[in-house]
């Protein structure tokens, strides 16, 4: 009976758990329809984790294309279909690698900056100082970084994925002697719109994945340095975890 008492007050912990980030990522939504509407932190938090996520967005996706057009030529010579490399290299960009890897870039990034400010503000009182001041802070501090994230990372994917083609490119052309029309031919006859709206719309799901887990996380940190390290482990861990099983079902529902 001890047993059954422990997996039985695990599980009501996990799904108490979850009934407090719906309502939490919810009351956001809700307050961002409620003026005013705070542009210039939506901007600074686009420019924080966007414009200051590009670079290692682009490291990673070139490297990624190229490992991509290396893997894939020598398994496509065996086919002598060396010809297929811009499309196979092309749709795992579009479809997984690009949604996924740019996200996960994002969380350990942005993701554990996030927490950490959150929480540090959880910590040193400034969160209660603005409820004292009247000022909510759902619509102060979190709802930018969350439009912040459905609105940054779909453009970082973006660039990855043109990136990460365009490294396939120079391995498979520059590198290992693929003619170039066929790469870009490949490309345009695999590729179609149903495969760019998936990776768009997994780019958003990720976004709001991010932005939501990190913000909940750091807003409801312990009281400890101790709290907010664990608070910034959970988040990067639990946004990791939760994008790659979103990305299992989304994968499953688009094909």
């Amino acid at each position: 009976m001890k047993i059954l008492e422990r997996i039985g007050h695990r599980v009501l912990t996990y799904v108490g758990e979850m009934g407090r980030m719906l309502i939490f990522v919810l009351s956001s939504f809700a307050w961002l329809l409620r003026p005013p509407l705070r542009v210039v932190q939506i901007v600074k938090q686009v420019h924080f984790i966007g414009y200051k996520s590009t670079f290692v967005v682009v490291l990673t996706a070139g490297f990624t294309g190229m490992v991509l057009a290396l893997q894939g030529y020598y398994s496509l010579r065996k086919f002598g279909s060396e010809g297929l490399l811009g499309s196979a290299v092309a749709l795992s960009m579009i479809r997984e690698l690009g949604p996924v890897l740019a996200a996960l870039m994002v969380t350990a990034r942005a993701g554990s900056a996030m927490t950490a400010e959150i929480g540090i503000m959880r910590i040193t009182e400034q969160i209660d100082a603005l409820d004292t001041m009247a000022i909510n802070p759902l619509q102060y501090l979190i709802v930018p970084k969350l439009v912040a994230g459905l609105i940054g990372v779909p453009l970082l994917v973006a660039i990855f994925d043109v990136i990460g083609i365009y490294g396939g490119y120079l391995v498979g052309v520059d590198l290992l002697g693929v003619n170039a029309g066929s790469y870009w031919n490949s490309i345009e006859s695999a590729v179609e719109w149903k495969d760019v709206y998936g990776g768009i719309l997994k780019s958003i799901s990720f976004g709001l994945i991010v932005s939501w887990v990190c913000c909940y996380k750091g807003f409801y940190t312990r009281m400890s340095a101790e709290g907010l390290g664990a608070a910034t482990t959970e988040a990067v861990v639990l946004s990791s975890v939760l994008i790659l099983v979103w990305d299992y079902f989304l994968t499953s529902v688009l094909l």
